[in-house]
């Protein structure tokens, strides 16, 4: 099922049979209430919500395919939950004894009490939103001057993006890098999960590049940050794909940010590495299946990088751009890969992301820096 917005979209034409929407017009997601309109007369059993955020993180798309008879092809919606409200994963992180950076996730919000945490934190802090991604909804405050009008300006952004104006604070650690672990639970006994990636460039608070094995990291902090993801997502009684994120300090210390309850864009990496299909690895554990390998059966191999082209308009201070892609040609190369939102004389939805084409290059040499 696709909606009017992504008729021309890559994804869309490599699907037989497709079937659109017409309920969802350009600047809407498929509606959460009807997962599968005329699904029982197609034979479908399973609902897989892809890897983007818009409906493979809600939990009441989650529910409404189990009220239609279809098998969800992700985590529990009681476990999107738990991880999509920020303060609430992290209140059960530190209950887990999951490594936190130095923050608030307090209930109470009022300006007075994050005026002195931010103080008993030390500034640098980041102001967050509770419900936030994509980059939306956070401010870096500097000094304490700065901080009331960084926190009116974040809750209206989280506001008008989320429907929920909550935040939370965390301490800002200048030259850090986000490193991910992608895991693939399955109840209480079988949980796999790899550390594979690290993001050190980012724009707006979205990462650009994206590399695996994550650089500079031992084997020992591996293998701590693999635990570490197995805890939380076993803290949660997640099942299926997941990737869960943490903060890496310039001293080697990792903290726990976030887990995004679904594949995200970037996982092509930790498939070049690891010789894995991630998504066929969804569809058995949906299916019922166990996990196709244990952990000490998966090898690393090679280096992986993949990077986010955008469109934007750089007279315009780089904001968003949309229109027409006149001409694009990508390499036949077996190492390599793309996810690209239009194709040659398409228009690309406007209403996901300025980010349009996501190259990932495989090599078998590694360099270590």
């Amino acid at each position: 099922m696709y909606s009017d917005a992504d008729a021309g979209s890559a994804h869309v034409a490599a699907c037989d049979p497709r079937d659109p929407d017409r309920g969802a017009g350009r600047g809407r997601q498929l509606p959460e209430d009807r997962p599968d309109p005329g699904g029982g007369e197609r034979g479908r059993r399973r609902g897989h919500p892809s890897r983007y955020g818009f409906l493979s993180e809600n939990a009441a798309f989650a529910t409404a395919c189990a009220d239609a008879g279809l098998t969800f092809v992700g985590p529990p919606p009681d476990a999107i939950r738990a991880m999509g409200d920020k303060r609430q994963a992290k209140q059960l992180m530190r209950a887990a004894s999951v490594a936190l950076i130095p923050g608030y996730e307090g209930d109470d919000d009022s300006v007075a009490m994050l005026r002195s945490q931010a103080a008993r934190i030390g500034f640098p802090v980041l102001i967050k939103a509770a419900l936030g991604g994509g980059g939306r909804g956070i401010r870096v405050v500097e000094a304490p001057a700065e901080f009331d009008a960084a926190l009116a300006a974040c809750r209206r952004e989280a506001l008008a993006a989320f429907g929920d104006d909550r935040v939370l604070l965390e301490r800002y650690c200048p030259g850090r890098a986000t490193s991910r672990c992608r895991c693939s639970p399955i109840g209480t006994a079988a949980v796999f999960g790899w550390v594979s990636a690290t993001a050190r460039t980012s724009a707006r608070h979205q990462k650009v590049i994206e590399e695996s094995p994550a650089p500079g990291l031992a084997p020992e902090q591996r293998l701590q940050m693999g635990q570490a993801a197995v805890t939380a997502a076993r803290t949660v009684g997640y099942v299926g794909a997941g990737t869960v994120e943490f903060l890496l300090a310039p001293s080697g210390e990792f903290y726990f940010m976030e887990m995004n309850t679904r594949l995200q864009v970037e996982h092509p990496v930790t498939e070049m590495i690891t010789g894995l299909d991630l998504v066929e690895w969804q569809l058995r554990v949906a299916a019922g299946e166990p996990l196709p390998l244990q952990q000490s059966q998966v090898r690393l191999h090679g280096h992986a990088i993949e990077a986010r082209i955008y469109a934007e308009d750089p007279e315009r201070d780089f904001v968003p751009a949309t229109g027409r892609i006149r001409h694009l040609a990508l390499p036949a190369h077996a190492a390599f890969a793309v996810t690209a939102d239009g194709a040659d004389g398409v228009d690309p939805a406007p209403v996901r992301s300025m980010g349009r084409c996501g190259p990932a290059m495989w090599s078998r040499r590694t360099t270590t820096r």
